[in-house]
């Protein structure tokens, strides 16, 4: 029999002295956090929360491994991740637009090259279920948009799904992005240096708030992209494969927010066909 193990992160802050007197306060990623978790317990699928001061790097890191260390073929991970997504220069020249993207994490930023580590080290058949309600903006021209968008007013009729009065974006502002990466710049060129390519031979299907060019909205009590996944998912009710699901949220969602789907690893149709959260 399958065995499902989950790990939900929300960051509703961070450590300032870790990101150059930045905050980065948020209102509703520990309630996506917890929603999400909720999912997995109706499931019977073995749940652990990271809120906040919790979800540390180490932390993160250690929890992803150890489900990698007793998960077989054929076994569950879902992963969820709402907070703010930040960015470092790429040094190999991997990404278009020349930024790597980040989880930002309590106390540093988690780089999207040490999260395909993590998944190198699960073993071939493993079902990996990723969800980021975060920011990946690819460079400040596209922020700028929103931000001028955000001060007429037009966005907030757009994306202000909770009622809030003021459209809040899970995105770790440019500047303080470039301020933080310049005072941490040796340990986040170390982790570029030290993490190489790897072989992911599990099955990871992310499902991301927007697209890399679109930020993703926070909410009075979830995220945007959060609250449309528990509208979709009905309590359960939903009927349907991983792209019937990611269809279904995307019809929900405003033009300014797409949530993307993309496979990691190895393509597992029959994962994909699945109902979602089936272990």
């Amino acid at each position: 029999m399958a065995r499902g193990m989950s790990i939900h992160i929300g960051l509703n802050a961070v450590d300032p002295t870790q990101y150059e007197g930045w905050h980065g306060e948020l209102g509703a990623c520990e309630n996506d956090a917890n929603d999400m978790a909720d999912i997995a317990k109706s499931e019977k699928i073995q749940e652990k929360l990271l809120l906040t001061n919790d979800a540390t790097r180490a932390e993160v890191i250690q929890v992803i491994r150890d489900a990698a260390a007793v998960l077989n073929p054929g076994d569950f991970l879902m992963v969820s991740y709402s907070g703010h997504g930040g960015q470092v220069p790429d040094l190999d020249d991997e990404e278009p637009d020349g930024m790597d993207e980040t989880w930002c994490l309590y106390d540093g930023q988690l780089l999207d090259d040490e999260l395909a580590a993590c998944w190198a080290v699960f073993k071939a058949g493993v079902r990996i279920l990723v969800f980021s309600d975060s920011c990946h903006s690819g460079s400040v021209v596209r922020a700028m948009a929103y931000r001028a968008l955000e001060s007429t007013g037009a966005l907030r009729a757009v994306l202000d799904l909770d009622g809030q009065s003021v459209a809040r974006f899970r995105e770790m502002p440019r500047n303080v992005a470039m301020r933080t990466y310049r005072a941490h710049r040796s340990f986040y060129d170390g982790l570029q240096a030290k993490v190489k390519e790897h072989v992911v031979s599990a099955s990871v299907l992310l499902i991301s708030g927007c697209q890399d060019n679109q930020l993703s909205q926070d909410g009075a009590f979830n995220g945007a992209f959060t609250g449309s996944l528990l509208r979709v998912w009905k309590h359960g009710t939903f009927q349907g494969g991983y792209r019937e699901f990611h269809r279904s949220i995307v019809m929900t969602m405003p033009p300014t927010q797409v949530p993307n789907y993309f496979w990691i690893g190895a393509p597992n149709p029959e994962f994909e066909a699945q109902r979602p959260f089936t272990v």
